[in-house]
């Protein structure tokens, strides 16, 4: 048996399946959150006998808690799952496109977090990481010369919601410091998953998951609170 669990959401695709992957590469046994059951069942046959599935919504708050009473002891948590259901602009958008957006990409992460904090607090070296986004960096999308000056706006549940999740980073961060908590957010890049259409022609999710890999394995005098670019070490300015 592995001695060192860790638990991805959004495990059945994209970035999640890869981090999920490379964990087991590393010895984990991993939690594969997924959910829809059918498509976590083929993720964990794609990923090994060091996966095991847990059907996870993290918008079902009752569905977390009863995932949470089935996990003992967890070392790492990656709260990869994430939506983007809309490039609408803030003065286009309506306030239900921002409920649905941060239901999953902020609220989710909190019920999560919160539920699995027992099993991360019987770890010796619990480690959290929050897969945000680039396009959430405020600093990045202002300024003179702006990374997302061609968004001019666009995507606003999502990238706010992404902000937020940045917040959420540091504030856990701060809270679980003296626990010996290590509570870290991943810019992963553009990507090719099924995200949104930009993101199909995006790069390697594997090369984003390693990055993941390396905040979720940091060593006690690593960092927390901390805003990191896809190789896990370089920051990102709020």
């Amino acid at each position: 048996m592995n001695d060192r669990t860790a638990l991805v959401t959004g495990a059945n695709k994209g970035i999640g399946k890869q981090i999920a992957r490379l964990l087991a590469a590393e010895g984990f046994a991993v939690y594969v959150g997924s959910r829809d059951a059918e498509r976590g069942r083929r993720a964990v046959e794609e990923i090994g006998d060091a996966a095991r599935l847990l059907v996870l919504d993290v918008t079902d708050p009752d569905g977390v808690a009863a995932a949470a009473q089935r996990v003992e002891r967890l070392d790492v948590l990656v709260n990869n799952a994430g939506i983007s259901p809309s490039a609408g602009l803030p003065t286009e958008s309506v306030a239900d496109e921002f409920r649905r957006t941060y239901e999953t990409n902020v609220f989710g992460v909190v019920t999560v977090t919160n539920a699995f904090l027992p099993a991360l607090r019987r770890s010796p070296r619990p480690r959290i990481v929050n897969v945000s986004s680039g396009t959430g960096s405020l600093t990045w999308s202002t300024g003179p010369n702006p990374q997302f000056a061609h968004g001019s706006g666009g995507a606003a549940a999502y990238r706010s919601s992404k902000t937020a999740l940045n917040a959420l980073t540091v504030l856990y961060g701060q809270t679980l410091a003296e626990e010996g908590f290590k509570v870290n957010a991943l810019a992963p890049g553009l990507r090719a998953t099924d995200l949104n259409a930009r993101a199909a022609a995006g790069g390697d999710p594997a090369e984003a998951a390693r990055g993941a890999v390396r905040l979720a394995l940091l060593p006690e005098d690593g960092p927390t609170g901390g805003f990191f670019s896809w190789d896990g070490e370089t920051p990102v300015p709020w």
